[in-house]
């Protein structure tokens, strides 16, 4: 068979079977996997059942529940679906994580209803990553029913704990020796090829004053105010970040953010205690633990210029950090990977496609962080705003989905030939 012919072949099974695959995402988004509380075991069942009615028997790798409750989740079963298709030749890893942030306010769609409007497809999940198990499953099955591998092996990783670092996700299987590919391809948000991200530290910083009634005021010391303070010697740190430029395109420079706060116990009293939780985006170029340190000294410095309205008490800070995710850059391996996609995706879209970095991390750093070549792409638009990830009416235009799984379709034949 020709390649021009088992590239149409590839597009027609996956044309002849795109209402099935639609069915399948439905199925995904319709179960809650909202991280946190993250108990994601559930969905985990969902789809091995769904698997096995595609024929694809999938191992459940369960996280021992008091590491889950240590590490803030309530419980995660990984999936790995391993394809043989004969000694030698590469084993390639399909990843794409089931968890997803709470879908918060705003949304004109159940967020769980899975509803096609205007050829979209909305809801939580539907663009970051939920809609590559059917990606990456589709593929393989049209890649087994039409050009039939003869080396090499495939496989499916389905995690759950990218929202929180993914150590339980992907981290978890590559650590107890359950899987060591030679390729792998991250769930992706965009149909750019992605070969680096920024990396990623949270910090929990808990602020204690001193409750006091409102009424009497002088009596307390004010842990929101201290708080406050210490937040107006954080966000000037962006201008700052705005003179650190990456090399690397896609990325631009580092910025930090507070996206969660809270405190208090009523209206009239004065909050004794306050937690903020903040986000800092570090490019491939930055020391992750310089980083910290700066934002420690920071936060202390801010902490001891704090004058609360009487003397003998100072505020008391302490720092936490929650997550750590290193950057990626590419790897010299990359390259068979970032070909195949580029090639395809092209020639499906009708445009050239680059290949670069992006502000966003993801779980990909796990495998490159252990010497395995790896890149994003999935299904998505040409940019991850458009798809509204992480915000009210995710949305996934189904045409984006059908031409994701052609390309990865057509990619993983030339990878296994």
């Amino acid at each position: 068979m020709s390649q021009a012919t088992a590239y149409a072949q590839l597009d027609a099974w996956i044309d002849q079977h795109f209402d099935e695959q639609v069915k399948f995402l439905q199925d995904l988004v319709r179960v809650p996997t909202d991280t946190p509380p993250g108990n994601n075991a559930p969905h985990a069942d969902r789809t091995a059942e769904l698997l096995q009615g595609f024929g694809l028997s999938a191992e459940k790798h369960p996280v021992p529940a008091d590491v889950v409750r240590e590490h803030g989740l309530e419980s995660i079963t990984n999936l790995i679906v391993r394809r043989h298709y004969g000694d030698g030749g590469r084993t390639i890893a399909l990843n794409a994580h089931g968890d997803v942030v709470p879908p918060g306010e705003g949304w004109t769609h159940d967020p769980y209803g899975g509803e096609i409007v205007d050829g979209k497809i909305y809801g939580r999940a539907t663009a970051v990553s939920k809609c590559d198990f059917t990606t990456f499953t589709f593929a393989l099955r049209a890649l087994e029913a039409v050009a039939k591998p003869k080396r090499g092996q495939l496989e499916l990783h389905f995690t759950y704990d990218e929202e929180f670092g993914g150590d339980l996700g992907p981290g978890w299987l590559l650590s107890k020796g359950l899987t060591r590919p030679d390729l792998m391809v991250a769930a992706g948000f965009s149909y750019q090829v992605v070969t680096a991200h920024n990396g990623c530290l949270q910090l929990e910083v808990t602020v204690q004053g001193e409750m006091a009634h409102a009424a009497i005021p002088d009596s307390g010391i004010d842990a929101l105010q201290g708080a406050t303070h210490i937040l107006q010697a954080l966000y000037p740190l962006n201008a700052d970040y705005l003179k650190v430029s990456s090399k690397v395109e896609g990325i631009n420079h580092p910025y930090l953010n507070v996206g969660q706060i809270s405190g208090g116990t009523n209206t009239n009293v004065m909050p004794g205690k306050v937690v903020f939780k903040l986000d800092r985006r570090m490019i491939p170029e930055e020391n992750p633990a310089e980083v910290e340190a700066a934002l420690r000294a920071t936060i202390e410095q801010a902490a001891a210029s704090f004058a609360p309205p009487r003397g003998g008490k100072t505020l008391q800070v302490e720092v936490r950090r929650i997550l750590l995710a290193n950057a990626m850059a590419p790897l010299e391996g990359n390259r068979p990977l970032v070909q195949a996609l580029q090639t395809h995706a092209e020639a499906k879209f009708g445009e050239p496609i680059p290949a670069l970095g992006t502000p966003l991390y993801t779980d990909v750093r796990l495998y490159v962080e252990r010497g395995i070549p790896g890149v994003i792409y999935g299904a998505g638009p040409r940019t991850v705003l458009e798809s509204h990830a992480k915000r009210a009416d995710e949305r996934l235009d189904l045409q984006d989905l059908r031409r994701a799984t052609q390309v990865m379709a057509r990619a993983l034949r030339d990878l296994l030939q």
